[in-house]
């Protein structure tokens, strides 16, 4: 594999305004491009103290015009309680209270590189001491299974026959068996000339044996025929995000397979003539923690490598920070560098890797497909107020496990800790900088086996969902691409006391959501719904949703009524479809995700594929005709 720089969008001096980085796009959207240009803050303020300016968000009460930048402490709060009382008079009358104001630091000087040396070195300790009490958490809360465990073994009965797919796990395991066989014939076939017959495949592998459980993606894709080129983004506020093109190799001549610096515009591979039609683009996003890595970790059944073999051009974004933080004036140690959340990630990180797609690939157009946290960030970007012309280059948004509103475990008193600290004292536990680093740093040094059990116990613990419907087989390997690097910002949002878990909402507040609620139960919505409390006009491209019916981190089925009961007009919901067996993580990792999931992928993409007669016909879709506004939806529940 190699990696190369292509940077999607103009230019932009992220250290402009006095070093601050920008924290809505200056060109995302038309409308807040022209209402930007009178944004740049006093930098005066910044040497008053330890006062770091906030930067208001576009407001949907004020049609997502950016106010003015105000000064505040560094515990700033946007709850009235914590204001300072002479600084009332220059706070914006309006700010949007679903994305409180983001703190925006000056250039370090030298007594604000202590305080935020103070503030990692607390960040540090009690975070790791936070990470400690989740790990024992996690353990206590193993050991009625692991009691339940013994007594099935004492008593000669195998307990992994409860599990619902125990034959099929079985017959995987075989197949893996004999596939690491048939490698190592190969192997020594090759070794002493003698002759392979049986190893022809459509998908001949390029990587096999005995599985070594690493974090490459190109590792895994190897192991099924395929094979991973990475790249670069760079971001409108200069981070430089990874984009992985998953592509099959006997279609590419490879121009220069030791390319491996990150600056090179120069290709490494290209298109061989072929008198088959182009595939049609599509876009992965990943969860919340995760990589996209996580679309590619369970052989052929793999989200991102079925698509491929069906007939798709499947690329994998990933959010900024990741594995490796980049930008391109910024150090990790500089508290700039962590000042964002999902907000930002949806209206710059998203916009830049569906550009750099259709620059790639010659498409105007791509189909999108996000998980969890990917699809709240797309939610929000397309949303009237953050950036809606992004739907103009989506055909499709499909959204797994969508998280717009949140399910129970928001309530678990972990949760409910992080919900009641002040965002100092949040800072002050978890920091400034990235969300509890040595998760990461755990990862370099610690057995793949042991960090893929230890990952999935911790999990499981946060978030209350099992593996019973996964390839256990498989489990530890799919804990190698998460965590990733986030920043304290984003759980700030996610967790804490003026975000996402107060209003249990990404674009409603709690004040609405209850209205709303009232307005649900006494049935009064009748197909009307105040344009004022709709999230999306009618740049807004199609959706397909796939809820999952135990999902306890988010509530999507609350999501799919509020888009079927008239609620938003603009969104055309061409396909739902709710699971109730299913857990967060099953619709991509269940055994049985290709027939309940995949296969409605792939008949949604292509349906809505707008250049179908440039486009190869994906494999099973021959029969599917395309879609037209005024076909009726699908509905199902399994």
């Amino acid at each position: 594999m190699a990696a190369k720089a292509l940077f999607a969008g103009p230019a932009l001096n992220s250290l402009q305004n006095n070093g601050k980085l920008p924290t809505f796009p200056l060109r995302a959207t038309t409308r807040v491009a022209d209402e930007a240009n009178g944004f740049v803050p006093d930098g005066e303020s910044h040497e008053k103290g330890a006062e770091v300016e906030h930067a208001e968000a576009p407001s949907s009460l004020n049609n997502g015009v950016p106010g003015l930048q105000t000064s505040a402490r560094l515990y700033y709060s946007a709850d009235e309680e914590t204001r300072p009382n002479n600084q009332d008079d220059h706070y914006p009358s309006q700010v949007n209270p679903l994305f409180p104001p983001l703190p925006l630091y000056s250039h370090p000087s030298f007594k604000r590189r202590l305080q935020y040396l103070l503030f990692r070195f607390s960040a540090a300790v009690l975070s790791l001491s936070f990470l400690c009490f989740i790990v024992v958490g996690s353990l206590i809360t193993s050991i009625p299974k692991l009691i339940k465990k013994i007594i099935y073994k004492s008593t000669q009965r195998d307990v992994r026959k409860l599990r619902p797919f125990y034959e099929e796990e079985l017959r995987r395991e075989d197949i893996r068996k004999q596939k690491q066989k048939a490698w190592d014939h190969r192997t020594s076939a090759e070794k002493i000339g003698g002759d392979q017959e049986g190893t022809a495949d459509e998908y001949p592998p390029t990587e096999g044996g005995r599985d070594k459980i690493v974090c490459d993606v190109g590792y895994y894709a190897r192991r099924v025929g395929l094979d991973v080129d990475m790249f670069k983004v760079r971001t409108e506020d200069g981070f430089l995000i990874d984009l992985w093109h998953v592509y099959d190799p006997k279609e590419y001549t490879i121009l220069n397979a030791d390319a491996e610096s990150s600056g090179t515009n120069s290709p490494r591979k290209m298109l061989r003539p072929s008198d088959k039609k182009t595939k049609f683009p599509v876009l992965l996003m990943h969860g919340l923690l995760q990589s996209s890595g996580a679309y590619c970790s369970n052989d052929d059944d793999s989200l991102a490598f079925w698509l491929c073999k069906s007939g798709f051009d499947v690329w994998l974004g990933n959010n900024r920070c990741g594995f490796s933080p980049d930008h391109e004036s910024l150090s990790t140690t500089d508290p700039r560098m962590w000042c964002w959340n999902i907000r930002q990630m949806g209206i710059f990180d998203l916009p830049a890797l569906t550009a750099h797609v259709l620059a790639e690939t010659g498409f105007d157009k791509l189909g999108l497909v996000c998980h969890s946290q990917g699809t709240a960030q797309t939610l929000i970007a397309l949303s009237k107020d953050q950036c809606p012309t992004l739907g103009e280059k989506l055909t499709v948004f499909c959204g797994l496990a969508p998280a717009a509103y949140a399910g129970p475990v928001i309530d678990k008193f972990y949760f409910k800790f992080m919900r009641k600290i002040s965002p100092f004292w949040f800072q002050f536990i978890f920091g400034i900088h990235s969300f509890i680093p040595f998760m990461m740093q755990m990862h370099s040094f610690m057995n793949p086996t042991v960090f893929g059990w230890l990952g999935y116990k911790v999990f499981s613990f946060l978030f209350n969902w099992s593996d019973a419907r996964w390839d256990r087989g498989l489990r530890n390997r799919l804990f190698q691409f998460a965590p990733v690097y986030v920043s304290a910002e984003t759980m700030r949002w996610w967790l804490g006391r003026d975000g996402f878990a107060r209003h249990k909402c990404i674009l409603s507040t709690e004040k609405v959501l209850q209205f709303e609620e009232q307005q649900d139960n006494n049935g009064l919505h009748n197909g009307s719904f105040p344009a004022s409390r709709q999230w999306y006009n009618e740049l807004v491209p199609p959706f397909a949703m796939w809820v999952c019916g135990n999902d306890q981190l988010v509530d999507g089925k609350r999501l799919l009524r509020r888009f079927t009961s008239g609620q938003e007009p603009h969104v055309k919901m061409i396909h739902s479809k709710v699971i109730e067996d299913y857990e967060h993580l099953d619709v991509i990792w269940a055994i049985d995700a290709v027939e309940q999931v995949f296969v409605e992928i792939r008949e949604v993409l292509w349906k809505t594929c707008h250049a179908r007669d440039r486009c190869r016909v994906p494999e099973g879709c021959e029969t599917i005709p395309a879609w037209a506004p005024e076909i009726e939806s699908t509905t199902a529940v399994i």
